[in-house]
């Protein structure tokens, strides 16, 4: 069994046990918002909760206009902004405010989701890019053999056919490749490495 006191609000002590009894546990589990904060009305399930929302025998910043009590100056100016209405962080895609810079992160990781796969992306560009992989369409073309691929750096090794061109040497032969993944198998002959 796990005792603690705690003291709420400056009004009463109260002790709560928690004990490993699965009819406790299911009696708190059905529990429906029956402890409201005296100071703004909101519903809480469990006195605990209650007690840390209202948090105000520890915390050293106190709000003028309800008395809840943060334990740092930065979280008070977030519950603040409860109060002021104030939303600084503002959506440059769609416009939408929020009093917390995480809840437009939150946003922005979900503004441009895959309707195919559900990957999301930060960029509209880099959402236009994954598609290819679904429509299957290679709009990177090789202007000497008309090969087609879904990403520009592709097309740019393809060239490499074409020029000769061996940018990646072996430091043990010094043979050349055009892309660095032929230089990997190749290297496999000099140290033994297996695949």
């Amino acid at each position: 069994m796990l005792s603690c006191a705690l003291h709420c609000s400056g009004e009463s002590s109260f002790e709560v046990k928690i004990e490993a009894d699965s009819s406790d546990h299911s009696r708190l589990n059905t529990q429906e918002n029956q402890y409201t904060c005296t100071q703004c009305k909101k519903r809480f399930s469990y006195q605990v909760v209650l007690c840390q929302y209202m948090n105000t025998d520890k915390g050293k910043y106190t709000c003028t206009e309800c008395g809840k009590s943060c334990e740092y100056r930065s979280r008070l100016a977030i519950h603040s902004r409860s109060h002021s209405g104030e939303k600084p962080f503002e959506c440059t895609v769609c416009g939408k405010r929020f009093t917390q810079s995480h809840n437009l992160v939150e946003l922005l990781e979900k503004a441009y989701k895959c309707q195919v796969c559900n990957k999301s992306f930060y960029e509209s560009g880099s959402l236009g890019h994954h598609m290819t992989v679904h429509t299957e369409e290679k709009p990177h073309k090789c202007l000497v053999c008309n090969k087609a691929f879904t990403r520009s750096t592709d097309l740019i090794i393809h060239m490499r056919i074409h020029t000769e061109e061996k940018t990646y040497k072996c430091s043990f032969c010094n043979k050349s490749f055009a892309c660095s993944m032929d230089l990997n198998i190749h290297m496999r002959i000099h140290t033994a490495e297996k695949p």
